[in-house]
């Protein structure tokens, strides 16, 4: 897989600020296909770090309605990357 491909974007939340200050933790949504080792050696190209640790959830899309038609959202995938202390990157470093 290409790098560009399986980190999609980053999460910027509450939850995201508050842990990348307390534990250096950076959330992204990731190809559904995408293994860990991948994410890593992904996200340490992309941004020059070095990731420690990584988590991996599958998040479910939720139900939606318009009128009477009943959807879904489409199901993604989430990754929780610790990085090594000293270590930042800087599309969060704005926020």
């Amino acid at each position: 897989m290409n790098i560009y491909t399986i980190v999609k974007r980053p999460i910027i939340t509450e939850k995201s600020t508050l842990a990348k200050d307390e534990a250096n933790k950076y959330f992204f949504e990731v190809d559904r296909k995408a293994n860990k080792i991948e994410i890593a050696s992904a996200v340490e190209k992309l941004f020059k770090v070095k990731v420690t640790n990584i988590c991996t959830m599958n998040m479910h899309g939720k139900k939606r309605r318009v009128g009477k038609i009943l959807g879904k959202k489409s199901d993604w995938k989430k990754a929780v990357i610790t990085l090594a202390p000293g270590d930042s990157i800087e599309v969060y470093d704005g926020i």
